[in-house]
């Protein structure tokens, strides 16, 4: 097969939330081809999956081990907690020029997105979030995949990404960093888009499994639920920063060359 996408879900908890992902892809892409691999192949209400495979051994990443065993040529890999908000589009033909493809992490400030378990990069070379993979069968991946999960078993930790960043800066792959609508993780971005700006396509969101992490929180199903609840978290962490002694808010936390052209665009003598 040409393209197609995949799913590796470990737990029931999660082989749901796989279950409503590929019922969302194949609601906007229908032609699309979608397997699984995952450690209940013999499970019911399996039918949105084309093909059903077992995962090779169960562990906290088996995505790793199961991206290289795609039957398709052109792969998009999905992690249990996205959603699809339209279709795909064009997206497998970046395939055509790059062997790889995934989207920056969010929290790039942080020290969590910083971390690399063997090399230091710089700010603008931050984790990028595995949670959305579109790869093409190549010796190049192939031999890509291998030694990121060396890597990660070796490194002892549970996120990926730590062990991802390294090899990225490290290897010469052909990688290209995906806009942020193709793994859209901090969506409240949709109250500050405009029409023309972006078409959101893969919402991907903690939120979707935190009924499986704290058994008092109500299952998000979908995007309006989910855009209420970042609107209050945003809004929280805000005012957890204005409390800090040396916090500023937003206008104030500003560089101030955005101040200078914000102030040009005022007094007309700039424009978008």
């Amino acid at each position: 097969m040409q393209d197609g996408v995949i799913y590796v879900a470990t737990g029931a908890g999660y082989l749901d939330l796989a279950r409503a992902s590929a019922l969302s892809v194949r609601a906007h892409n229908p032609d699309l081809p979608v397997d699984l691999y995952t450690d209940i192949p013999e499970a019911p209400d399996l039918t949105m999956f084309d093909r059903v495979h077992p995962v090779p051994r169960v562990h906290i990443r088996a995505k790793l081990d199961c991206l290289p065993l795609s039957r398709f040529a052109r792969t998009l890999y999905l992690d249990c907690d996205t959603l699809a908000l339209q279709g795909f589009g064009d997206l497998f033909d970046l395939l055509e020029r790059f062997e790889l493809a995934l989207a920056h992490d969010v929290r790039r400030a942080s020290e969590l997105i910083r971390q690399g378990a063997e090399e230091t990069t710089p700010y603008a070379f931050p984790q990028l979030n595995s949670g959305v993979v579109l790869y093409r069968k190549s010796a190049q991946t192939q031999a890509f995949f291998a030694e990121w999960a060396r890597r990660y078993h070796a490194a002892g930790q549970a996120r990926d990404q730590v062990t991802l960043k390294d090899l990225l800066w490290a290897s010469d792959i052909r990688f290209y960093v995906l806009p942020p609508e193709f793994n859209l993780r901090r969506v409240t971005v949709l109250d500050a888009w405009e029409p023309l700006d972006a078409r959101p396509t893969i919402l991907h969101s903690h939120r979707l499994l935190q009924h499986l992490r704290d058994s008092g929180a109500g299952r998000v199903t979908d995007l309006a639920q989910l855009l209420r609840l970042e609107r209050a978290a945003l809004a929280e962490e805000w005012a957890r920063a204005g409390s800090a002694p040396d916090a500023r808010d937003r206008t104030d936390a500003l560089p101030q060359a955005f101040s200078t052209a914000q102030a040009r665009q005022t007094d007309g003598s700039g424009r978008d």
